[in-house]
């Protein structure tokens, strides 16, 4: 039998080569593409980084547009319908999911052979792969396409710093033109609504008229798409809807007040009740001397939806399961719920009316809890949310030790920069002081450097994981909270302007919304940072005058707390706008802390952070290899 069996090996591809698809109906899998551009790209073949990559993307792009292609058509010949018998809804369902599986098996080969790891589909959604393209193009002294690959990357990705700064040196350089500063993914409702946002801008209400009359239809078929891929009412893929509000009602009227009012009533079928849209249509009704429709397209669109969501109630209440994708129907112990929805990831989530008011969220109740364990021996209670005068407040003492705290401060002073982390500005708060910072994987790769003692730079790194474990247990979180951004800061008074202050060392806010005192509200849109769920500040020392940690009400007036730093104490909080916040001057001396800020969405966990995990992993290894820090380049908010 052995001797036998080195010919069945040979023979084993030409077996196979029969039997199975022809190439022409085989798809190569996008993450082993990714996964043979990444190891080219650690041997430094950056041709092959290219070849692979661009390989992966148009391969993820056609298995994708292969599912919507197979699930629209597998919808039209096999549909629901809110009268069928529980017995004709479910065979309908399993037809469905069989004619799906033959349609992508006939157009890209075997399903399982796609099926790639979650870890791999959130760096194709966070594009990481252009981020290794931008990189190899630069080696290869490419600068039109590592300018594109840039530009795609940084357009998903607005906060990362470092691409920012390659971006602008792109422009200056010879052989890179405006026209290479493209988005690779963008669809066509977006390329429109850009192109139509700069018409408009220029003045050119006719031009931009027509090309946001092509975004519209262009986003109608997005979102069909989009849908079709999820299975179910979903936010649109990786975007806010909000931007989409661009002034559309005036843009479109150009000066014509029918369409306007038509514009204005069709916004308000999808955002109930926003006054300053009321007033203009009632403003055209005036004008016009009679009232309007909203667009047909739109209100079809609406109702189409609407439909879709009761027929998946109905589903829900039928099958007690949730419909997703690879599994068509998973049981979840036959609940009847019809105010549930497949919330298009493990579990469930309620459905409830959400307000389109920018600064409204919905919170779980479990996200209410706290009082969870404090993990550590010896970090004590202090005050509680109660004690606190909020919701979602703790302030903890004896979080590090007084040797420490006195590490780590002396660790700040060699590796802290001016400005770091404001873009230079070594005073972004205040003209009084001097802020200085450093993050956690600067810390380490000076202890790599020899430059600061690599136990200190460890204990940095560690302790702000205690910190991220204590806020994740003592709120009782029921998912894994991610760094969203680690800071090692010192704030000083600049002697000599301290006289008569009046100021903030740093002014009243909240973490994740822009705080708007006159009016009483936050606004969670941007340029706040939107995702971050949890802050915390452990401080270092004590030996300084003013600089206590104040919460307030929303006017940014009334105090409801007050924290006095100390080695080893810590207050944590929610980051929105229940717990606006801010520090009073430091008056003499240098105030000392880690911040932290967290978020519960895996997307938005913070960049360095990640990279930093592999350089700890990779020196409790013994794996790090050459003069330098081999850094992956996923990039991450």
């Amino acid at each position: 039998m052995d001797g036998n069996l080195f010919p069945t090996l040979i023979f084993l591809p030409v077996l196979l080569s029969a039997v199975l698809p022809s190439s022409a109906g085989v798809l190569e899998p996008y993450d082993l593409l990714y996964d043979n551009a990444v190891e080219a790209f650690y041997s430094a073949d950056y041709e092959s980084v290219v070849r692979y990559m661009e390989g992966a993307l148009s391969s993820h792009r056609q298995v994708r547009a292969t599912r919507v292609r197979c699930r629209l058509r597998c919808q039209d010949q096999h549909p629901l319908d809110e009268s069928f018998s529980d017995l004709r809804f479910f065979d309908s369902v399993l037809r469905r999911a069989a004619c799906m599986n033959k349609c992508i098996e006939e157009k890209v080969g075997t399903q399982s052979l796609h099926k790639v790891s979650e870890d791999v589909v959130q760096d194709f959604n966070r594009r990481i792969p252009y981020n290794y393209l931008q990189q190899a193009y630069q080696k290869l002294q490419r600068p039109d396409k590592a300018a594109e690959a840039a530009h795609t990357y940084f357009q998903a990705n607005p906060e990362h710093v470092e691409m920012g700064r390659d971006l602008e040196q792109y422009k200056n350089l010879q052989g890179v033109e405006e026209t290479h500063f493209v988005d690779r993914e963008a669809r066509p409702h977006q390329r429109s609504f850009t192109a139509a946002v700069q018409l408009y801008d220029k003045g050119d209400y006719e031009g931009a008229a027509a090309l946001f009359e092509e975004a519209l239809v262009e986003y109608y078929k997005a979102d069909v798409d989009c849908r079709a891929l999820c299975q179910g009412p979903q936010k649109f893929e990786g975007q806010d809807h909000l931007r989409y509000r661009y002034s559309l009602h005036e843009v479109v009227s150009a000066g014509r007040l029918e369409e306007a009012l038509q514009c204005a009533l069709t916004y308000l079928l999808f955002h109930e009740g926003e006054e300053f849209m009321k007033e203009n249509a009632d403003y055209y009704r005036e004008e016009l001397g009679h009232d309007a429709e909203p667009r047909e397209k739109a209100a079809w669109y609406l109702r189409r939806h609407k439909q879709e969501l009761k027929l998946l109630l109905i589903g829900s209440k039928i099958m007690g399961a949730e419909f997703t994708e690879g599994n068509y129907w998973r049981s979840t112990g036959g609940r009847d719920d019809s105010n549930s929805v497949p919330s298009g990831t493990d579990g469930w989530m309620e459905y409830v009316p959400i307000s389109h008011k920018k600064n409204v969220t919905v919170t779980s109740p479990q996200s209410l809890k706290e009082g969870g364990p404090l993990l550590y021996e010896g970090v004590q209670l202090v005050q509680n949310s109660a004690a606190l005068n909020g919701t979602q407040r703790v302030l903890l003492d004896h979080v590090l030790s007084e040797e420490e705290c006195a590490e780590l401060r002396q660790l700040a002073h060699t590796v802290t920069m001016a400005g770091d982390g404001y873009k230079g500005r070594m005073s972004p708060h205040t003209p009084n002081e001097k802020f200085e910072g450093a993050s956690v994987l600067k810390t380490l790769q000076h202890g790599f450097e020899g430059r600061v003692p690599m136990r200190s730079a460890r204990l940095f790194y560690e302790t702000s994981e205690r910190a991220r474990r204590i806020i994740e247990s003592y709120f009782v979180l029921n998912s894994t909270l991610h760094f969203s951004y680690t800071h090692l800061v010192c704030r000083t008074a600049i002697k000599g302007q301290q006289d008569h202050r009046n100021d903030l060392s740093h002014p009243i806010h909240a973490d994740n919304c822009l705080l708007d005192p006159d009016a009483n509200e936050c606004w969670k849109e941007p340029p706040a940072y939107t995702n971050r769920d949890y802050s915390a500040l452990l401080y270092l020392n004590a030996d300084f005058e003013g600089g206590e940690f104040v919460f307030t009400e929303m006017d940014a007036k009334t105090v409801t707390a007050s924290v006095k730093p100390k080695c080893g104490r810590m207050v944590g909080f929610s980051s929105g706008g229940e717990n606006p916040h801010g520090v009073k001057a430091v008056t003499s001396g240098q105030r000392c802390a880690v911040a932290l800020w967290f978020t519960l969405n895996p997307l938005y966990r913070e960049l360095e952070r990640l990279q930093a995990d592999e350089v700890v992993q990779a020196l409790d290894t013994q794996h790090v290899f050459g003069q330098g820090l081999n850094i992956n380049p996923k990039d991450e908010l």
